[in-house]
């Protein structure tokens, strides 16, 4: 039986994902609603404006309400001494493992809104690619880019 990483990220992660779906969900809807200025420059009929809008609304309620949980429900991770498990995605599950030996550095990162929410989200850099485990609390991301790195001297070490 294969095991899933068992640590999630913090639940305030779905805060800063629907705000992040609101500004997403305002241009749709500004796009969406383009087309109203010039049904009545043009005296197009009503349909037209409803075509444009529905999606946009339908958009909207996805990127606000259900994307965020969904992704929340699937994101995972886990940090053993030689590895870390990454588990992402809804549709298509996405696991990865990085052996520590392959990690090059980690930082944290703090945009605005994961700073409104005092959550930051932790890359982990290989040769090959950067990592992310997005929406710790401030403190865990601290943390657990510490914990990396000392886990990284060590693996080198090794060597």
């Amino acid at each position: 039986m294969i095991r899933e990483p068992q640590t999630r990220i913090s639940e305030r992660a779905l805060k800063a994902w629907k705000i992040h779906g609101i500004i997403t969900a305002v241009v749709l809807i500004l796009l969406g609603g383009s087309t109203i200025p010039l049904s009545i420059i043009f005296d197009w009929p009503i349909w037209i404006n409803l075509i444009s809008m529905a999606p946009a609304l339908l958009l909207s309620y996805f990127s606000i309400w259900l994307w965020p949980r969904l992704k929340w429900n699937r994101w995972r991770y886990e940090v053993r001494e030689t590895e870390i498990e990454l588990q992402q995605g809804v549709i298509i599950t996405k696991r990865t493992l990085v052996p520590m030996i392959r990690v090059q550095h980690v930082d944290t990162n703090q945009g605005p809104i994961l700073k409104k929410y005092n959550l930051a989200s932790v890359q982990i850099s290989t040769a090959a690619t950067v990592h992310e485990i997005p929406a710790l609390d401030l403190a865990e991301a601290e943390e657990l880019r510490y914990y990396i790195g000392k886990l990284t001297r060590t693996a080198d070490e090794d060597v």
